[in-house]
């Protein structure tokens, strides 16, 4: 039987809720589909730093760098100065660990939860491939006579040809995998962000290689347009860090929120991070009313990435079986107790596997 080490940060706010239920549905696949794990629990985020002033220390670091996967409940506290953990946790393990893949499936499970007027599940399925290392997130920026009349603050762009040509050719791979359209959309901003003609030339380079792949392009307003008029024309979208973060929260409302969106942050073939989208939502915590969902949903996909395809299945398939059937009512905060979610998505799991 394989074992996955697995880390778990469950982290703030809500984040310790949808852990809980999310990992109470990896625990009823391991048994269910024949796999086994070891959790290792880590207590990093806001509460554990007003406790001990302790972000992610060294020595933990390094223990996580040799497990399979790491699961991550929400980062963010409003007690704290903005970014101090969020930097110190996630965007720690992003660079250090180069997940250089943000990936963000967008799969509309029921017309019911989109907000656009007559667009069905066929419409909606897409993934977008967010380089996740580079752009304006590396941390190269600064001021000059802060807090004076004539201050300037600076941010500068990178981007790599190796960091462009393994996102771009993450995408080819992934058009290729899902056999679906066929297709990759570059979204960039290349005619404004002159830096970014990078992106058009080693596009067009490694498309030549995938000659069963169609291209299309996209500048990322006209992108954010036609995604909301006519998201079927998407199936594989590629874009740097910055635009990806913007466009796949517009994409997370087309799929019909916040509360039924994943990403995985992957470096293939090394310990890959999988959480919800949605933040911490400290408002809400300890209140067993958000959405487990997407935490759910985020387990999907670390067994995915692991190579459990049929468990991971499985628990997709349970999700969209209890949103279908209008059992799991909707997917906001309030909409059904967090723990009430864990159980139909549990008892799912095992009354499918044993039919």
């Amino acid at each position: 039987m394989t074992t996955y080490d697995i880390a778990s940060i469950a982290g703030d706010g809500i984040g310790p809720e949808v852990t809980r239920e999310a990992l109470r549905v990896l625990k009823a696949a391991s048994e269910v589909y024949g796999f086994d794990y070891k959790l290792n629990d880590f207590p990093f985020g806001s509460e554990h730093y007003l406790a001990t002033k302790e972000i992610f220390p060294d020595a933990a670091f390094e223990e996580v760098k040799g497990m399979n996967a790491i699961f991550l409940g929400a980062i963010g506290d409003p007690r704290l100065p903005v970014g101090l953990i969020e930097y110190g946790v996630i965007a720690r393990m992003r660079f250090d660990l180069d997940l250089y893949i943000n990936l963000r499936p967008i799969q509309l499970y029921d017309a019911r939860f989109c907000p656009l007027k007559d667009k069905t599940p066929e419409d909606v399925d897409m993934v977008i491939v967010r380089e996740n290392t580079e752009d304006a997130y590396t941390g190269m920026h600064g001021f000059a006579h802060k807090g004076q009349a004539s201050e300037v603050a600076t941010q500068t762009m990178v981007y790599t040809r190796f960091g462009v040509e393994r996102a771009v050719r993450y995408a080819f791979e992934l058009a290729r995998e899902r056999n679906k359209r066929k297709q990759v959309t570059l979204i960039d901003k290349a005619n404004a962000v002159r830096a970014q003609d990078i992106w058009t030339r080693v596009f067009a380079e490694v498309a030549a290689e995938y000659p069963d792949v169609k291209t299309d392009h996209a500048y990322i307003d006209a992108a954010c347009m036609w995604m909301i008029k006519n998201p079927e024309w998407f199936d594989v979208a590629v874009t740097p860090n910055l635009f990806g973060d913007i466009i796949t929260d517009l994409g997370a409302m087309v799929q019909g929120g916040m509360g039924i969106a994943a990403s995985g942050n992957l470096h293939p073939g090394q310990v890959s991070l999988f959480e919800p989208i949605h933040g911490s939502a400290p408002k809400h915590a300890g209140k067993n009313v958000a959405s487990p969902v997407a935490a759910i949903l985020a387990t999907s996909m670390m067994l995915d990435y692991l190579g459990e395809k049929t468990a991971s299945k499985a628990v997709e398939d349970s999700i969209r079986s209890l949103l279908t059937s209008g059992r799991i009512k909707g997917v906001g905060t309030g909409a059904h107790p967090t723990n009430e979610v864990g159980d139909m998505v549990v008892n799912e799991l095992r009354a499918t596997a044993t039919a």
